[in-house]
């Protein structure tokens, strides 16, 4: 049986037990943190080194600079878009309106951030406790400035660039033993929060959460409108070979621990170059967050529909510019949306206290999110990679007789 397979029922199995047990079914809760800190023990080696290995596998500064700043351009794009997608699907389908919910102050956390702080916070003074921290942006910032640096001293690194090589493969090996786990890992996951939440809890944020499905999906038929305008390519081979990552993505809830999967899948299915997919792929883990920018976005609608706060012109602006930059800075594990939220809504001067709402849904609605997240990561290594003439046509349209294993 394949691995994605035994996750879908381990997700089916979870929801039952769940459901039977109820709030008996609260002990599932340390398995599944269990599974979730194994996940979160290997992010930052796996982001620094993965990052650093793909800066390092480029020839020149000059590859460097070309290949980097396109991948950083159909990221923003991409981003901007996701967040608009969102805006107009909460502005049209009104999920706040006539909802009427008690606010829980006293559970609101995730303290503001400005835009200031986050420019200014991304050059860590202290790597080690960058990584220590579990800052993600800083990580991603020490990886590129090292990375360049061994660039410029040429052969002189050499015996640098073989550890890191080495030391990617290593801990992509760790990813990989972590992820044979995962069907037992989103068990207790989905058998715990259906057992505190259950099934009801969408009942009464239902309209919220089909928004939310709506506008996620409106931006994953966006990727194949991208692959075809600017790649001159059928998205259906992109779509049917990201079905294993996708499902991997929604189980882990992690576009970093996805990583590995989707490099497979983009260099041994779909003909992207080593080059491409080892520099641009966890990039984009790191700082492309288009389902994350969607559910910033409607959020902020959502909670000034229910709170009667009518938004000015300026303030939807605010908020695309705040989203788009609280979804880079997201952290790329379960729950980072959360942490950014904060600074979105304090924007346009909304109660952080509305995050309370969501918290019973955003455990499902991350699995999605997280799955479009690594969909637009692949989506743009592939139309860099064939605009930079690396790409495999023959092996993308190749046809698949069987879903090849994951792992």
């Amino acid at each position: 049986m394949k691995l994605w397979q035994k996750v879908m029922i381990g997700m089916v199995l979870g929801g039952t037990v769940g459901e039977f047990m109820g709030a008996d079914a609260a002990f599932f809760r340390y398995i599944g943190e269990a599974f979730v800190n194994m996940i979160k023990m290997v992010v930052i080696p796996l982001i620094f080194f993965s990052i650093l290995n793909g800066v390092t596998n480029l020839n020149d500064a000059a590859t460097f600079n070309k290949i980097g700043s396109k991948a950083l351009i159909y990221y923003a794009i991409t981003t901007a878009f996701a967040v608009v997608i969102g805006l107009i699907f909460a502005i049209v389908f009104e999920p706040g309106i006539g909802l009427n919910i008690t606010l829980d102050v006293s559970q609101s956390t995730a303290p503001a951030r400005s835009l200031v702080d986050i420019f200014t916070g991304l050059i860590p003074t202290n790597p080690i406790k960058a990584m220590a921290d579990g800052n993600t942006m800083q990580v991603v910032v020490f990886a590129f400035f090292t990375g360049f640096a061994l660039i410029k001293i040429g052969d002189r690194g050499r015996e640098v660039k073989n550890l890191i090589t080495s030391s990617t493969q290593l801990v992509f090996k760790m990813i990989e033993l972590v992820i044979k786990l995962t069907p037992y890992g989103v068990f207790a996951i989905m058998a715990w929060v259906i057992g505190i939440h259950g099934i009801g809890i969408f009942l009464s944020l239902a309209k919220f959460c089909f928004v939310v499905i709506g506008a996620l999906f409106a931006q994953y038929l966006l990727f194949g409108v991208m692959i075809f305008l600017c790649a001159g390519l059928n998205p259906l081979p992109f779509y049917r070979k990201m079905i294993e990552t996708q499902v991997l993505a929604l189980a882990t809830v992690s576009s970093k621990a996805t990583l590995g999967t989707a490099d497979n899948a983009l260099r041994t299915k779909m003909g992207v170059s080593k080059q491409s997919s080892a520099f641009i792929l966890p990039l984009g883990a790191s700082m492309n967050m288009d389902g994350t920018a969607i559910y910033l976005g409607i959020c902020s609608v959502f909670f000034a529909q229910m709170t009667g706060v009518n938004l000015s012109f300026e303030q939807y602006v605010t908020i695309v510019i705040t989203s788009t930059i609280g979804s880079i800075g997201a952290a790329g594990f379960p729950g980072g949306s959360m942490a950014m939220m904060g600074m979105v809504l304090s924007s346009v001067g909304l109660p952080l206290e509305g995050m309370t709402l969501i918290i019973g849904v955003d455990r499902f609605l991350d699995m999605l999110r997280t799955a479009i997240n690594i969909t637009g990561d692949c989506a743009v290594t592939l139309v860099v990679d064939k605009l930079e003439g690396s790409f495999n046509p023959e092996m993308y349209h190749s046809k698949e007789s069987h879903v090849d294993k994951l792992i």
